[in-house]
C-alpha cells in the first residue's frame, strides 16, 4: 500500500544479509506504535538513513509491502524521506486526536474515581501521587512491548482496570473497594521509571533505577515515602481511624508486591488477600485482551480467522465469534 507516515527514528542499525550484503534497519516510532523498516544498500536513501543517530523526526512517503523473510519494506523508487517541520513535529508528539481524547478522558476518569475513595488516608495518598507525578504518569507506557506499549498507555490500562473493579465489587461485597482502587493506581507506579517516555520523543530509554530495582520495588518505596510524608502531616487526624493506619499501609503494599501473581513472574509474595487476588486477575485480564486486540491487526494471517501467535499469549490467535444479530 502507498502511505505517508510521520515518525521519529528510534535507531538505525547496520546489518548484513546471509550473503553479506549490507543494509540498514530502522526502528521507527509514533504515539501509537513502532515498526521496523529495512533499507537496502542500493536504495537512494541508504546513506541518509545509515547516518541517522536516533531521535530524528522524518516523513516517509513510500509504497510499503511485507516481505516474507525481512518484514516491512518500502519499494524504490517511490520512497522519499524528508525532515519534519517544527509544526509537524509538535503535531506528531501530541498524538492522533482520537488517542489524545481517549487518554484525556481516561485521566479524568482516574481523577474522579480517586475522589470516590471513602478512606481519607487512601484518598489523600492517591491525590498526592497524581498531583506530584501526574505529568510523568501520563507519558508512561504500561509495558515496554506486550500491552499498552505507547505513550500514555499506563493511563489507559489503569483507567480500564478501575472500570472493571467498580463493576465487580458489587458482585463480591467482601472486597474493600477503597483498597482495591488505590492498589490499581499504585500497582505499576514504579513504571514511571521503567517505562517513562520523554516529553520530546517516543524513544523509551533505560533508567538505572528501573534496571536495578524493578517497578515493584520502586512502587513499594514510592508509596512508603508518600505515606510517611502524609502521616507526619496528619498524625492527629489519622490516629483513631479504623482500620488502623498501619494495617492500611501494609495491605496496600501487599497489593503492589503481589500483583504479578507468582514469584516466578517477579512478585516477592503471592496474593494473600481477596483484594490482591482480584487486582492480579484484573491486571491480567486487561493486559491480555489488549494483546488480542493488537494481535489481530499486526499478527501474520495463517488462515481465515486464524493468526500467528503473539507472545506471551499461549498459542495462535483465532478471531472472536461474531455477536448475534437478529433479523
Amino acid at each position: 500500500m502507498e502511505a505517508r507516515v510521520h515518525v521519529q527514528v528510534e535507531s538505525a542499525s547496520p546489518k548484513l544479509t546471509r550473503e553479506q550484503q549490507p543494509y540498514c534497519e530502522l526502528t521507527l516510532a509514533d504515539a501509537c506504535d513502532r515498526m521496523t523498516l529495512r533499507v537496502w544498500s542500493d536504495h537512494p536513501t541508504y546513506k541518509t538513513c545509515s547516518a541517522f543517530g536516533g531521535g530524528e523526526f522524518v516523513e516517509l512517503t513510500a509504497e510499503f509491502h511485507r516481505h516474507s523473510q525481512f518484514g516491512l519494506e518500502a519499494r524504490a523508487p517511490k520512497w522519499t524521506i524528508r525532515p519534519l517541520t517544527e509544526q509537524e513535529k509538535n503535531e506528531l508528539l501530541q498524538g492522533p486526536a482520537d488517542l489524545r481524547a481517549k487518554q484525556n478522558a481516561d485521566w479524568e476518569f482516574i481523577a474522579q474515581t480517586i475522589k470516590t475513595i471513602v478512606d481519607p488516608r487512601l484518598r489523600e495518598l492517591c491525590s498526592a501521587f497524581s498531583s506530584e507525578w501526574g505529568d510523568r504518569f501520563r507519558r508512561t507506557a504500561a509495558a515496554r512491548n506486550y500491552h499498552h506499549a505507547r505513550r500514555g498507555g499506563l493511563v489507559e490500562h489503569t483507567a480500564q482496570m478501575m472500570r472493571i473493579a467498580t463493576e465487580i465489587v458489587p458482585l463480591y461485597p467482601q472486597l474493600n473497594v477503597d483498597l482495591l482502587l488505590a492498589g490499581i493506581l499504585f500497582h505499576d507506579c514504579g513504571k514511571l521509571w521503567e517505562n517513562a517516555l520523554p516529553e520530546t520523543g517516543f524513544t523509551m530509554s533505560y533508567d538505572e533505577r528501573g534496571e536495578l530495582m524493578g517497578h515493584i520495588s520502586i512502587g513499594l518505596e514510592l508509596v512508603n515515602s508518600l505515606w510517611r510524608k502524609l502521616s507526619a502531616e496528619k498524625t492527629d487526624a489519622w490516629k483513631n481511624l479504623v482500620p488502623a493506619s498501619e494495617d492500611v499501609r501494609l495491605h496496600l503494599l501487599h497489593l503492589i508486591a503481589a500483583h504479578h501473581g507468582e514469584r516466578e513472574f517477579g512478585s516477592p509474595v503471592n496474593p494473600k488477600t481477596p483484594e490482591a487476588m482480584a487486582l492480579h486477575y484484573i491486571d491480567n485480564l486487561d493486559a491480555r485482551l489488549e494483546m488480542f486486540a493488537a494481535g489481530y491487526t499486526t499478527a501474520k494471517p495463517l488462515a481465515a480467522r486464524i493468526f500467528d501467535r503473539v507472545r506471551p499469549l499461549p498459542g495462535n490467535l483465532v478471531k472472536s465469534l461474531e455477536k448475534f444479530r437478529s433479523g
